[in-house]
């Protein structure tokens, strides 16, 4: 099992498609045996799911993410953990040991029939943007 959280100081990053860097950890009999940030160079929005494709991840913890993305991931055949926060070593944990719920709903929408941007002063996601 290979796991990427968008990762940002330590932190599940908020906004998955502007992810500068995810923390990649190699899992092994439901254990973390390796872990590393990886760069994503300057891949935007439509460019990830290829990037964590190339990886070899297979599971994606991350923050606020769209539909558009989640379908993507869905057909890379990465499974979504979506809507996390907080330490993102913490956020694998859970998730080895069952205790992180699979959300694989879109929790950021605006890249969805036209809504506001994330990060626009009358609009923030419910929090899970970082706007």
């Amino acid at each position: 099992m290979k796991i990427a959280v968008t990762y940002e100081n330590g932190q599940v990053f908020q906004h998955f498609g502007h992810s500068e860097q995810f923390k990649v950890y190699n899992v092994d009999n439901g254990a973390v045996t390796s872990s590393a940030v990886e760069p994503t160079n300057g891949s935007g929005h439509g460019a990830l799911a290829g990037f964590l494709v190339g990886l070899g991840v297979d599971t994606l913890i991350c923050g606020g993410i769209g539909g558009g993305a989640i379908a993507a991931l869905g057909e890379a055949g990465i499974t979504v953990y979506g809507g996390v926060s907080g330490d993102a070593d913490g956020a694998v944990e859970a998730l080895l040991a069952g205790n992180l719920a699979r959300n694989a709903e879109p929790t950021c929408h605006h890249h969805d029939h036209g809504h506001h941007d994330c990060h626009s002063h009358d609009h923030t996601c419910g929090g899970h943007c970082g706007g």
